[in-house]
């Protein structure tokens, strides 16, 4: 897969985390928030610390992406923070749930966002060849993180 499918398939599974807890997984059940919390901070963190290092550094000196790029790295930033919270939180705490609810706003948004405009102008700059090397390294880089949770 090229860096495009892998990103794409990381907000599908992280998309899919979150519909668990509201019972609208594919053909399964509702879990409750608390014990499908760990996966999504798992999830996050892999993707957002690979694709910082390998899809976001590639892009960031285009004139035409750099404002987008920042702008990503700060709602990574939001969205670490919060999961950071989240951590030390007791998630009996209501302010637990209504950060999951905000977080999760946050990470769709962003993938939404992501996926469209910042994609078709990414494809520009990367090209096949480089987007497949790219998918290669961050699968690695992903599974190094996470390993390392």
């Amino acid at each position: 897969m090229d860096i495009f499918q892998m990103i794409k398939s990381d907000h599908k599974k992280v998309k899919d985390l979150f519909k668990k807890m509201k019972g609208k997984p594919k053909g399964g059940t509702r879990e409750s928030p608390e014990d499908i919390f760990p996966e999504i901070d798992k999830e996050l963190h892999g993707h957002m610390e690979g694709e910082e290092k390998l899809f976001y550094s590639t892009l960031e000196k285009e004139d035409d992406l750099r404002e987008t790029i920042l702008k990503n790295y700060e709602e990574h930033g939001i969205a670490k923070k919060m999961l950071e919270d989240m951590d030390k939180m007791s998630k009996g705490d209501e302010k637990w749930m209504a950060k999951l609810s905000v977080l999760r706003d946050v990470v769709e948004r962003h993938m939404k966002d992501e996926e469209g405009d910042m994609f078709k102008k990414a494809r520009k700059v990367i090209k096949r060849d480089q987007a497949q090397e790219l998918g290669k390294r961050f699968e690695e880089e992903k599974k190094s993180i996470l390993q390392a949770v």
